[in-house]
Formats: structure tokens, C-alpha cells, sequence
């Protein structure tokens, strides 16, 4: 029997067609920067005051600014910043039937009046500085105490994000890769022009949450794809580089973001490239290792040399005993992750490190549309750190490993979060750190492929040629094949 990694050995482990589809699918990634870390423009947050009906005639009637109206109509409060005006409470006064005239209002004896004078929340709504660029916060007033309805918003993705995942995965191994992807841009496209054209805040919690569905999903997706169709040993650098493409992406949304300046066209704009995406369905194949699990040997055989015609190499007589290399292997259940000691250790532990990274990142990033200063130069800033990050991974955890560079990127973030703010909850990062390195090793060793591969690690080692076949091409990629080839 033949695997398909025998095969790659002489199509070509990363040649011209893996190059290809690479760089089509990785472009996936740019879109998904907008719809994870979007809603810091899409619900940006104006400095805003309340709202009096009677305002704007005291305001014309003496020829004030807006500068002047705030002096008059908006409380100052005390904070650890100093003393800022109230974006939730105004002076309680009858501005239309007050005793007041211009000249008393100018005039010291106003400042003392307004010392005592009543104030009450905003019930007449707020206004805004927006100078023209709306978002989430200014059309449904999110703001105040009702501040949380961003917040919601957010969740509403993130929980589109793990539906997403868990159902969308299912389908890729059900009715395949390819079919999945375009089945999700599809997804993708219509529910992110139902959250353009929301006409209330229920529908936008509700399109979003469909849209974060798709998003994640078919991301996710995309880079099993890519990863299936390139050698074990440049499965790590086709990882780092698609994850790029996110960064990458993060650098564009902030410019785009800056040139349009409603919400509304900014995610249509997001969500436009998902429908460019349909065209892969007549440019990228469907995964010749998902074919095989299917028993569609045909297929995965005409792909195979479709593979190795662009990539200029020859097949031997072996791609005609081309088999799924998983064909005696039990089917596993999510059970399984959590059914014995080391999976459930390190199901644990990994899932505590996924979730911690995703929480500390989007703080991070969600932090800057309300730290103040200029939210675009922030956010390109932090978009531009992820690469030397990206790349000294890259070439650091074939040499030192992999639990220390996790374990050390998650303790220096938590660390750097603690000294930043002093809040006890960032120890987050720091134990996800320290947790990673309860994990085993796996720089230069075969992944395992059973439970009883991770339980016992060291059964077996000896006598499984399979693994050692899968060291020998990641340690020696350079060892060339002898056997006799013939032109397919």
C-alpha cells in the first residue's frame, strides 16, 4: 500500500502547484482580519455629551460654539485622568423658560448658578463628535448604560465563531473541503450584506452571529486544505505564512477603515472579497487525503497527477496502490479527547491556551478604539508587531522546540499586561504560559496518531516504521529517492 506522503516524496512536497494554492488560499485570511478585530471601527465610540431639545435655540439666539454650549449644558465629573465632562449626565435646566439671558450666562455669576444647578441622565438622546463617521454606537446608542449592547455585539460573532467551527468542521469531513469553503463564502456574503443593511440592533446581534458562523468556519477550512497538500515538514512554515496573511490583513482594515467612513459600507467592503473567493471553485482542488478517507481513489489519483505534472516531477508504479493511510485506524468521537489521562491533560490544557489567547488578544486590540490618541495609527502599530513576532517563531521552534517559545510568548504577554495595568485578571496569559509546559515535546519527533500513541509514547517506538519513515523526511528532506520512476 502506497500513502499519499509516499507519493508527495515524488510529485512534490511544496512545488509550483502547493505555491499556488497557497497563496489563493491564504489571501482567506486578509478578509478574517476585518471580521475578528472590525467591530474596533464598526462600533467606534465618539466622544459624546447629552442631548436638550432646547439647545439649539439658546445656541443661535446668542451665537455660541459648540465648545461654549458644553460649558453650559454639560457637567464636569472627577476621574483618575482629572476632571472630564460627563458623557452621561446634563444640567438639569429649563433652557427655553430659564431667567438666564446670554450676558448673565457669560458672566461669573453663571459659572456659581451652574455649580448647584440639578443635573439628570440623558433622556433625550446624545450627540456626537463624530465628524461624519458613523458606527454601531452612534446609530443605536450604545453608550452610557447601555454600553454593554457593544460589548454584545462582539459575543454575538464569537459565538457564531465556535458554532462555526465545531458544525463547518463537521461538514469538511463529511461532504469535503472544497465543497465547505465555497459553501462558506457563500454564507459569508449574504449574511455579512444582512448585517450591512440591519435595521435594528436584534437583527445585527443576529446576522453577526451568522456571519461569525461562516467566517471561522470556512478560515479554518481553507487551512486544512493547504496543510493537506504539502509535505509534513513544510506544514509549519505554510502555518506561520497563512497566519501572516492575517496580520497582513490587520495592516489594510485601518486605511480602509479610514476611507470609508460608514459602518454600513465599511462592512460591506469586509465582507466583499468572500464573494471573489467563488471563483476558487474552478482553481483549487479538493484534498487528495480527504478523497482517499472517501475511498475515491480515482479522483485523488488524477489530482495526484494533475500535482505532479505542474510541479515537473514523474510518479512511479506506486500511485496505482494509492490508499488512505488511516484506512485501519477506529473512528474517533469528541469523547475521545477527554476519555483518558494525557488526552484530557492536554485537551485541557490547550483549550485553556486557545481561549486566553483569543481573550488577550482582542483586549488588546479592542483596547485601543478607547484608549484615545488616534485609533488608526494605534491599530497599524499593532498590526505591524505581529510580524518580527510571526517570524522569530518561524525560526525558532524547529531549534529550540516548540512548549518554550509557547510557553514564553504566553508568560511575557501575560507579564507585559500586568505591569501595564496592574489588573489581577491578566494572569490569564501568565498561567497558559506555565500550563504549556506540562505539554510534551513534539520538535523532530512523528506526531502521534492514536490515543495509545499519547498515553504511551515510548511503545512501540522501535518497531513503528510508519513514524520513522514520517522523522527520517522531516529530519533529511534533502535524501533523494532511488527507486525507478515512470513518466504518468
Amino acid at each position: 500500500m502506497t500513502t499519499f506522503d509516499d507519493i508527495l516524496e515524488e510529485a512534490g512536497k511544496f512545488g509550483l502547484f502547493q505555491k499556488r494554492i497557497f497563496s489563493l488560499l491564504s489571501l482567506v485570511s486578509v478578509p478574517f482580519a476585518g471580521v475578528y478585530v472590525g467591530i474596533v471601527f464598526l462600533g467606534f465610540s465618539p466622544e459624546h455629551w447629552c442631548r436638550h431639545p432646547a439647545v439649539k435655540q439658546v445656541q443661535m439666539q446668542c451665537d455660541w460654539k459648540v465648545e461654549k454650549v458644553l460649558n453650559f449644558t454639560v457637567p464636569f465629573q472627577n476621574t483618575s485622568a482629572g476632571p472630564l465632562r460627563s458623557r452621561c449626565e446634563r444640567f438639569d435646566v429649563e433652557w427655553n423658560v430659564s431667567d438666564f439671558s446670554c450676558d448673565d450666562l457669560d458672566g461669573e455669576i453663571a459659572r456659581a448658578k451652574l455649580a448647584v444647578l440639578p443635573t439628570s441622565s440623558c433622556t433625550d438622546g446624545w450627540e456626537y463628535d463624530y465628524e461624519g463617521r458613523e458606527s454601531f454606537v452612534t446609530e443605536f446608542n450604545m453608550v452610557c448604560e447601555d454600553a454593554w449592547l457593544l460589548d454584545m455585539c462582539q459575543a454575538a460573532i464569537s459565538a457564531g465563531f465556535l458554532v462555526g467551527s465545531i458544525a463547518i468542521g463537521y461538514f469538511a469531513d463529511r461532504f469535503g473541503r472544497k465543497s465547505t469553503f465555497l459553501m462558506s463564502c457563500v454564507l459569508n456574503t449574504v449574511t455579512g450584506i444582512l448585517v450591512a443593511v440591519s435595521p435594528n440592533y436584534i437583527s445585527l446581534l443576529v446576522f453577526r452571529a451568522l456571519y461569525g458562523f461562516g467566517t471561522k468556519g470556512g478560515w479554518m477550512v481553507a487551512f486544512v486544505l493547504i496543510t493537506e497538500l504539502v509535505g509534513v515538514e513544510y506544514r509549519r512554515p505554510v502555518a506561520v505564512f497563512f497566519q501572516m496573511f492575517f496580520s497582513l490583513g490587520v495592516l489594510i482594515l485601518p486605511l480602509i477603515a479610514y476611507l470609508i467612513t460608514n459602518w454600513r459600507w465599511l462592512q460591506v467592503a469586509i465582507t466583499a472579497p468572500y464573494l471573489g473567493f467563488l471563483v476558487y471553485y474552478w482553481i483549487i482542488p479538493e484534498s487528495p487525503r480527504w478523497l482517499l478517507s472517501q475511498n475515491n481513489n480515482k479522483k485523488a489519483v488524477e489530482i495526484t497527477k494533475k500535482m505532479a505534472k505542474v510541479n515537473k516531477k514523474t510518479l512511479s508504479k506506486n500511485i496505482e496502490t494509492l490508499k488512505d493511510d488511516c484506512t485501519d485506524t477506529a473512528v474517533a468521537s469528541f469523547m475521545d479527547l477527554i476519555r483518558t489521562p494525557n488526552m484530557r491533560k492536554h485537551t485541557f490544557i490547550l483549550s485553556y491556551n486557545w481561549f486566553t489567547s483569543a481573550v488577550v488578544y482582542q483586549g488588546l486590540v479592542m483596547r485601543l478604539g478607547i484608549m484615545g490618541g488616534n485609533v488608526y495609527i494605534d491599530f497599524l502599530i499593532s498590526g505591524i508587531v505581529e510580524f518580527p513576532a510571526a517570524i522569530l517563531i518561524l525560526f525558532t521552534i524547529d531549534r529550540i522546540g516548540r512548549r518554550l517559545p509557547f510557553a514564553t510568548a504566553n508568560i511575557v504577554s501575560g507579564v507585559a499586561c500586568l505591569i501595564t495595568a496592574f489588573i489581577p485578571e491578566r494572569i490569564l496569559a501568565v498561567i497558559a504560559g506555565g500550563s504549556v509546559l506540562l505539554l510534551p515535546e513534539t520538535s523532530g519527533v512523528p506526531l502521534p496518531e492514536t490515543i495509545d500513541d499519547i498515553e504511551h509514547p515510548h511503545k512501540n517506538k522501535k518497531g513503528n516504521a510508519g513514524k520513522i519513515h514520517q522523522l527520517e523526511n522531516l529530519l533529511h528532506p534533502d535524501v533523494t529517492n532511488n527507486k525507478e520512476t515512470t513518466t504518468v
